[in-house]
């Protein structure tokens, strides 16, 4: 992978230690977070707003409820804020989890082809079109790179990608797996929209530091 792309995943907190760049499936799954991904608010009107556009949901009034320790100890109630939400957590806060793992819905004698293959080779079922335009490959392994709360709530990449060093992501939804696939873009761009602590702080200070 792009150099560009290992350093971002460090900046938003993932492990890449054990990255050799022996191939692109070993390197994503030797990719470890012991955090979640938050996505940058695409403009940011919580500066002015009351009620909305906020950067996590749920972050107006967690910082509301510990007005006294702002009051207080301002740099404490950032570590508090750091503490809460970049952390793993099923809690409902609009994050995005990093948890790499193959799909290999077509390679015979996988658990995934097993369960998954009928309805990969059944057009009614699946449809790969998006995917094949990018990587001319009818019956890929994939890795499933993130989940999230939101829509598409699944994204994936191809080991057949002809961009191994930023290789294109695909989005689909578990209310729709694989009938709708809708291309993502690129891996870099797909990190860069997310949001480090330092970024999510700063955003913070301009609303409540006035």
């Amino acid at each position: 992978m792009k150099k560009e792309i290992l350093e971002k995943i460090k900046q938003l907190g993932g492990n890449i230690d054990n990255v050799k760049g022996n191939s692109l499936a070993e390197d994503i799954l030797s990719i470890t977070f012991d955090t979640v991904l938050y996505q940058r608010p695409e403009d940011t009107p919580w500066q002015t707003a009351t009620n909305n556009g906020e950067p996590i949901y749920g972050i107006g009034k967690f910082i509301n409820e510990n007005e006294e320790l702002f009051n207080t100890d301002q740099q404490a109630l950032y570590d508090k804020i750091i503490d809460k939400y970049f952390r793993l957590t099923n809690e409902g806060y609009g994050q995005v989890f990093w948890q790499p793992r193959l799909f290999t819905p077509f390679k015979e004698g996988t658990e995934d082809f097993a369960e998954w293959n009928i309805d990969f080779t059944d057009e009614e079922e699946t449809d790969l079109s998006e995917i094949i335009k990018v990587t001319n490959d009818k019956t890929p392994d994939f890795i499933e790179l993130f989940y999230s709360y939101g829509f598409p709530d699944n994204y994936y990449i191809c080991l057949s990608d002809p961009n191994q060093e930023n290789p294109t992501l695909f989005g689909t939804d578990h209310e729709v797996y694989f009938r709708e696939v809708t291309n993502e873009g690129n891996l870099e761009d797909f990190l860069n929209t997310f949001m480090t602590k330092d970024e999510l702080l700063e955003i913070v200070k301009k609303r409540i530091e006035k």
